[in-house]
């Protein structure tokens, strides 16, 4: 039996998250989370939004604890969870209503950011929505002293991550045909953002 992975920022930031999604995501029925972790997330809002089919993908090293985590909680709406690699797929054929991601776009190298967005432009619904949780830079400027840490915690771990430039990432996303809708504050210097497609 494989131990759950477990991470406490997941169960600090789930309810303000879920908060914006239940209006966000209030039209949606099908979701992809890219990067979905440990699974806490979606087995939280899957249970929390139970008219949503909450499609869970990871890399594979990591999809053995994400399927402890969907298993133990059994949910009608959790399919199995889905490899991906967002620089080398292979990307779901289907599209979705909308997509999530929580702390995943500084983790990555900037190529890799512009994959995923690039992946999205064919697994995003024609209205689909995506929300994207996570520290952002304004204009290369850090919000707080401690979002300026944590890049430099970022960097030194591995040279090509870091916190993002929210004009960076809204311009890929402008690029796929999506429209900055909201900008959500969030607990701990981290921000929600929501584009939608017209």
């Amino acid at each position: 039996m494989i131990d759950k992975p477990f991470a406490p920022a997941c169960e600090r930031n789930r309810d303000p998250i879920l908060k914006v999604l239940r209006g966000a995501f209030a039209q949606a029925r099908s979701v992809l989370e890219i990067g979905s972790g440990t699974g806490q997330h979606a087995v939280y809002f899957a249970g929390a939004l139970p008219q949503l089919c909450w499609q869970t993908s990871e890399r594979a090293e990591h999809l053995p604890g994400l399927r402890a985590w969907l298993d133990e909680a059994d949910l009608p709406n959790t399919p199995a969870p889905l490899g991906l690699d967002v620089a080398q797929g292979p990307w779901p054929a289907t599209r979705f209503d909308a997509v999530f991601s929580a702390n995943t776009l500084h983790i990555m190298g900037w190529p890799q950011v512009q994959a995923f967005f690039a992946g999205l432009d064919a697994v995003l619904a024609a209205d689909g929505t995506l929300a994207v949780y996570g520290p952002f830079n304004d204009g290369g400027t850090y919000t707080s002293d401690s979002n300026a840490q944590f890049d430099q915690w970022l960097k030194a771990r591995d040279p090509v991550s870091g916190i993002r430039d929210v004009e960076a990432v809204d311009a890929l996303a402008h690029g796929i045909g999506l429209r900055l809708e909201h900008d959500h504050a969030m607990p701990a210097n981290n921000r929600l953002l929501v584009w939608r497609r017209d």
